[in-house]
């Protein structure tokens, strides 16, 4: 008989501030966090003492952590970006991943940047292969998402990824909404990867944004079944960009609360 699912949330679609995200997650009722950014700035961007403070707050709520969401290789860190920026700030969460009782960062392939299609592929697989080598060395698993990158929309990449830097410390994690906004069928990249999946973010999407989950055209649900009889075990993650703008300044509507209770519970019934 299969375990309750864990129920996870990046919170900080619902409060900036860390009691706040803590509040929504007691709300729900959800046993789990997936940690983004404190007070709109990134989590591998506090102090070691905020650090301390939210680890603290956790520690005290009964939370645990499921995953760091980085930018590392993300969509404002294209190809040409430095990629000391990248290895900074994999050491960083790397540290705080082992202090919160993680192992998981997720990452993203580099958006291109001018680059030839063969030359971007190199690019961001010997990228992702020194960042996976340095995660090994620290004892994490990076967890590659479908969105912005080379391998972002597209499971033959994913693939060719994983083939070609082949190491357990790089995994694959699955967004149910990227595929409506990125202009592909999310559940049929899934079905080709999901041996692979390790974590899974959900959200829904139509032709007009997002939505709750179930009521877009991401076909929510017959990816978590799909998840589901291929033996998933991992976190379910929400992540609805309900009342938020991606990639925007952050700023949060003044209903976000509401709206990713109102998100969540859609996800409790999506998965029971």
């Amino acid at each position: 008989m299969s375990s309750e699912p864990v129920l996870a949330g990046l919170t900080d679609e619902a409060a900036h501030d860390i009691d706040g995200q803590i509040s929504v997650l007691t709300d729900l009722g959800w046993p789990a966090i997936e940690l983004r950014t404190i007070d709109k700035v990134a989590i591998a961007d506090i102090t070691d003492e905020q650090f301390s403070s939210v680890s603290a707050a956790l520690f005290d709520n009964g939370l645990r952590v499921v995953c760091l969401a980085s930018r590392i290789g993300g969509w404002s860190r294209p190809i040409t970006t430095p990629f000391r920026d990248d290895l900074d700030e994999l050491d960083v969460l790397a540290k705080r991943a082992r202090l919160l009782g993680t192992r998981y960062v997720r990452i993203m392939s580099y958006p291109n940047d001018g680059l030839a299609e063969f030359d971007w592929r190199a690019h961001a697989i010997a990228r992702v292969g020194a960042l996976t080598d340095r995660a090994e060395r620290h004892g994490v698993t990076l967890l590659h998402e479908n969105c912005s990158g080379w391998a972002g929309t597209k499971a033959e990449r994913m693939l060719d990824l994983l083939d070609e830097i082949s190491s357990p410390a790089l995994k694959l994690l699955f967004d149910t909404g990227n595929g409506v906004v990125h202009g592909y069928d999310g559940y049929d990249l899934l079905a080709d990867i999901v041996d692979h999946v390790e974590h899974v973010h959900v959200k829904d999407a139509d032709g007009c944004g997002y939505t709750v989950p179930g009521e877009g055209s991401a076909r929510v649900m017959e990816c978590v079944e799909l998840l589901q009889a291929n033996g998933y075990s991992g976190a379910w993650s929400l992540e609805p960009h309900l009342a938020v703008a991606p990639h925007e300044s952050g700023g949060l509507a003044a209903d976000a609360v509401a709206q990713f209770r109102t998100a969540g519970k859609a996800m409790t019934e999506l998965l029971r």
